[in-house]
């Protein structure tokens, strides 16, 4: 299955409407960024939408500091380069041009169902809001104006958790309203903040769009507390972020350094306890002692003739890309197995079910830009590739079960331009089983966006006839932060709605930063969990 199929109308089932009729709201036509080229792109490959014109309206004016704006060129000049955006449409070199104030044409403008703002704009109150969808505007268009963009700033000086993005509808005698949110882990440099995020914001809005197209309404989140917009930072908060950015590069490269020479990999280690997954309670674990220099993460429990299997992602210092390892926990030690699977190419995550007469393992590979099902040929160390899917696609962290009659593919994807990453955005499909001979998307794929919830992180799981899904909490600029559990309210392939009935944070052994993956299996489960520093490994 290619990425195009899942955008086509055809693919809801749905009787097809006539497409949606959106106008661009810019300061300009020239040197448009490559997320606004991207979002321009997407709208012109779907045939569920018609873009009308690019109108030009007046931009927001206002005086930033003079020593923001050089930090910020500089800044941007550093850290903020990218590969050149070059559009796939051919479409997009005719889509019209008009200005605000002009007759924009009865044939056009006047049959607009929707505008979006893709600039900063000084427009009146009410411009364009007595359209049948109203004006859309992205929340980062209010820390931007036509000299200046301070996005992601505020977030990264406060050392905020998480950096906020929303999508917001202004129409006729209403409040103005959210349409969607979503939450993203903060970067080091306020640059690449705002860019990683406006990249993601192409995808939000596309899933908002095509929500409308088939709806015809909009649906509304409730009202967020009230938040001012920030203001450009001044020279007391530049600086200090100004010192704090150079010894996070100073930092990086080291770790660059000791990365290359074999020192630095980052120690991930296994605690295994007593409990259910739904109750477990991690601070009763234990660590299971690394091997040598083994470092390990990802463990999937597995029961196999009276005894119990780990499955995990295995790696050195001095080699990190990963292969799949197994080991048999006896009590709290867990004796090596050997090497379960190896490949070219990094592999984690070994998502190992039973099915009929088999044993399937799905691991990550998604720098083979496809996603891998495998069938155990002997137990535990013999497998041979049995399907694979989502060619050309960049998928992590995919989990294939059955649930209430039908086989659910839950799955991180990735579509990208200059920041790939697989936190924010999970992706459900329905399948046929782990033969994987088809596959049907969701209709709002993603169903799950922001890198505080989306990240799948274990084993989902049913408890009362419900399903719970973990999933990876990554905030404070740590990957793999911490750990949620979701619970599914709604899932077919019309509706998707969850909600965090748990977080389990890295507070629960001494010395760990990070705790990003459970399982959990007769009785007993597993987490791994990040230390600080090698020391702490060897305490």
């Amino acid at each position: 299955m290619d990425a195009s199929t899942a955008s086509k109308a055809t693919a809801t089932g749905r009787p097809s409407l006539a497409p949606l009729r959106i106008g661009l709201l810019t300061d300009g036509r020239q040197d448009l960024e490559n997320w606004q080229l991207a979002l321009i792109d997407r709208i012109l490959a779907d045939d569920r939408f018609s873009l009308r014109a690019m109108i030009v309206c007046p931009p927001k004016v206002g005086a930033a500091p003079v020593a923001f704006r050089l930090a910020a060129a500089v800044e941007r000049r550093t850290l903020g380069r990218q590969p050149v955006y070059r559009p796939k449409d051919p479409g997009f070199s005719a889509i019209a041009s008009v200005t605000l104030g002009e007759q924009i044409g009865r044939d056009r403008g006047s049959e607009l169902d929707l505008v979006l703002a893709i600039s900063p704009l000084d427009l009146p109150q009410d411009a364009f809001s007595d359209l049948p969808f109203g004006s859309w505007q992205f929340s980062f268009s209010h820390a931007a104006n036509a000299d200046a963009d301070w996005y992601g700033y505020h977030e990264v000086i406060a050392e905020k958790p998480a950096t906020e993005l929303r999508i917001t509808v202004r129409r006729a005698g209403r409040e103005d309203e959210t349409l969607a949110m979503a939450e993203f882990n903060t970067k080091f440099s306020a640059v690449r903040n705002a860019d990683f995020i406006k990249e993601r914001a192409v995808t939000l809005a596309m899933r908002e769009l095509r929500k409308l197209a088939d709806a015809r309404a909009l649906t509304a989140l409730p009202p967020p507390a009230t938040m001012s917009a920030p203001r450009p930072p001044g020279l007391g908060k530049l600086l200090p972020y100004a010192a704090s950015l150079g010894r996070n590069l100073l930092a990086r490269g080291r770790q660059a350094v000791e990365e290359k020479l074999g020192i630095g990999a980052a120690p991930w280690v296994l605690f295994v306890g007593d409990g259910r997954a739904e109750d477990f309670d991690p601070r009763t674990s234990v660590l299971l002692e690394p091997e040598d220099d083994e470092l390990r993460a990802d463990p999937f429990l597995f029961p196999h003739e009276g005894e119990t299997y780990v499955f995990y992602e295995a790696y050195t210092p001095s080699n990190t890309k990963a292969h799949i390892a197994v080991g048999r926990l006896v009590g709290n030690r867990l004796e090596s197995v050997g090497i379960a699977l190896k490949a070219e190419h990094h592999l984690s995550y070994p998502f190992i079910f039973r099915h009929d007469d088999g044993i399937f393992m799905i691991p990550e590979t998604n720098r083979a830009r496809r996603l891998e099902v495998w069938r155990c040929v002997e137990f535990p160390l013999r497998w041979e590739l049995h399907a694979t899917a989502l060619e050309g696609q960049s998928s992590a962290d995919s989990a294939l079960f059955p649930f209430d009659g039908r086989w659910w593919l839950f799955t991180n994807l990735s579509e990208f331009h200059a920041y790939e990453d697989h936190c924010s955005e999970l992706h459900v499909f329905e399948v046929d089983g782990p033969d994987l001979k088809w596959m049907k998307p969701h209709r709002n794929n993603p169903v799950v966006m922001g890198s505080t919830e989306a990240r799948n992180g274990g084993r989902p799981f049913e408890q009362g006839g419900r399903l719970y899904r973990p999933s990876q909490r990554n905030q404070y600029g740590i990957y793999g932060y911490g750990l949620n559990i979701m619970e599914v309210e709604e899932l077919d392939l019309e509706t998707y709605s969850e909600r965090c009935v748990r977080t389990i944070k890295p507070d629960f052994a001494p010395g760990i930063v990070a705790c990003h993956h459970m399982d959990a299996s007769n009785g007993r489960y597993i987490i791994d969990a990040m230390f600080a520093d090698q020391a702490n490994l060897r305490r």
